[in-house]
């Protein structure tokens, strides 16, 4: 019997955990799993805030949604509220889910922008469900309560990082992953070029076949090692220093994540069921570190629980992320801030990636090529997303001028002009975040269409102002129907 193909993940976090749970979970019993972790080094996580597809890789471990949110103070996430990123004193919602519904093959917002220009419409957010049920505090597992053929709602969660690793943890190593504790202290190459060994404390040696670089900022694998460099985007995100602080739980928490504009950056709220995540992310040269601790602190929902604690940071990517036999999940593959919440869902598709095409004992260098290429359209096209609620504000701060006179990626010019010239929005392949995510921000941030589609013509006016009030009215009574978000929350 051949001797078992050996995946050794060095560190830990939610990175590492998640990465030994789904290797657990699918890899079979062929696979040994290792993970390498030192209780002397911290980790970044702080509070997290995610997007629907966490559910699936919960679901595919087959976890409990009750005992995962009691396990780590979780609470629901219908969407992320963006308040004064055009201007003070405006806000959107970024939901979740759908917005209103297409007619035919004309999208629904091509409707929406043709009655708003009439006076006949309502704002955009009256038309996506998650948005009326979040500002209404409200939320619902299942099927729709007043209309049972349309779809259940989406959501998300908002977690504690530290103790969702600490969860992982228990299920990896009850499904044979092995925690070895110890500080990595140097790094062996074989003849090949690739990864041999791992050199710990105590003159340990431990081998692989596969090696995960989950060792953050460091990236010790993948970069410090194999060499491979770092594009950095501070042209186009320029924020570089961040400020974390819990607070004390609110005594209802709400159902989505907060994101509020400043001076020279922004400031993020995240609600869980045993305190409040709060940070400050901003650009160090605008704005001091003492005038932006004095911001976070200032911007409070609930008292501070503490000091808050630095991070420093360059957005941009690993220019590959797997190389040899190494492999890069989480921050040792590129970072961009959490605007988006989509921190933990570069693990979660990082790793079905490795599963989708998980290496055997025989290289082969096209799986190497997909790999890389996958991963690098995917975290542009959110870095995109990212990019326009930068530049698409009146802000009149220096900081917010740089960003709005900034040159943009191509791909995010094209997807503004396409919006601009006729209200259109193109999904390219499978980029994360869908037509109705682009409309959210995009009308958000203040950027209007010139004209709509032709066919969206088509209704008489009677129809188009009764089709709004339709859409709208039942939103509301759906939403009112839900239950409040904190009675999901109680212990059961």
């Amino acid at each position: 019997m051949s001797a078992p193909f050996t995946v050794t993940i060095a560190g830990g976090g939610t990175a590492g955990w998640m990465t030994a749970a789904a290797l657990a979970r699918f890899a079979g019993p062929a696979t040994r799993v290792r993970l390498i972790e030192s209780d002397a080094i911290g980790t970044v996580g702080v509070g997290e805030a995610t997007i629907p597809q966490i559910r699936l890789f919960n679901h595919g471990l087959g976890i409990d949604e009750d005992a995962f949110l009691a396990a780590t103070g979780g609470t629901f996430k219908l969407g992320i509220e963006f308040v004064d990123w055009l201007r003070r004193g405006h806000r959107y919602m970024h939901a979740f889910g759908t917005v209103g519904r297409d007619i035919g093959v004309v999208p629904f917002h091509h409707y929406w922008a043709r009655a708003n220009a009439a006076g006949v419409a309502a704002p955009l957010g009256d038309y996506a469900l998650n948005d009326v049920a979040a500002r209404a505090g409200r939320m619902h597992r299942g099927p729709s309560i007043t209309a049972p053929n349309l779809p259940p709602v989406p959501y998300a969660y908002h977690f504690d990082a530290t103790l969702y690793a600490r969860f992982l943890r228990d299920y990896a190593e009850a499904r044979g992953v092995e925690r070895i504790e110890g500080r990595i202290l140097s790094v062996e190459r074989a003849d090949t070029g690739d990864i041999g060994a791992l050199r710990l404390e105590g003159d340990r040696r431990i081998d692989g076949d596969l090696f995960v670089d989950c060792t953050g900022f460091r990236a010790l694998l993948i970069g410090e090692t194999l060499g491979v460099g770092y594009e950095t985007w501070s042209h186009w995100l320029p924020c570089d220093r961040a400020l974390a602080v819990p607070s004390e739980p609110t005594p209802e928490p709400v159902p989505y994540t907060r994101s509020t504009a400043h001076k020279a950056g922004w400031q993020w709220r995240i609600p869980l069921r045993h305190r409040t995540g709060n940070g400050h992310v901003y650009c160090s040269a605008h704005t001091s570190d003492d005038e932006a601790a004095a911001t976070l602190l200032a911007g409070l929902d609930t008292p501070a629980l503490g000091d808050p604690r630095p991070l420093s940071f360059t957005t941009g990517r690993r220019i590959r992320t797997r190389e040899a036999n190494v492999v890069a999940i989480g921050l040792s593959s590129g970072f961009l801030e959490p605007l988006e919440s989509t921190s933990i869902h570069l693990i979660q598709s990082a790793i079905a990636r490795l599963l989708k095409l998980f290496p055997g004992r025989t290289v082969i260098a096209a799986e190497r090529v997909e790999h890389n290429r996958q991963t690098d359209f995917e975290i542009e096209r959110i870095r995109d997303m990212v990019i326009l609620h930068y530049h698409a504000t009146e802000r009149p701060e220096p900081f917010w001028q740089t960003c709005r006179d900034m040159t943009l990626p191509d791909t995010l010019a094209a997807k503004i002009d396409l919006w601009r010239a006729r209200g259109h929005i193109v999904r390219e392949h499978d980029e994360l975040f869908t037509e109705p995510g682009w409309l959210q921000v995009l009308a958000g941030q203040g950027i209007a269409p010139a004209a709509w589609h032709p066919l969206a013509e088509t209704l008489p006016d009677a129809d188009l102002a009764g089709f709004m009030r339709m859409l709208a009215d039942h939103n509301a009574r759906e939403a009112a129907a839900m239950k409040p978000h904190a009675a999901f929350l109680r212990p059961q």
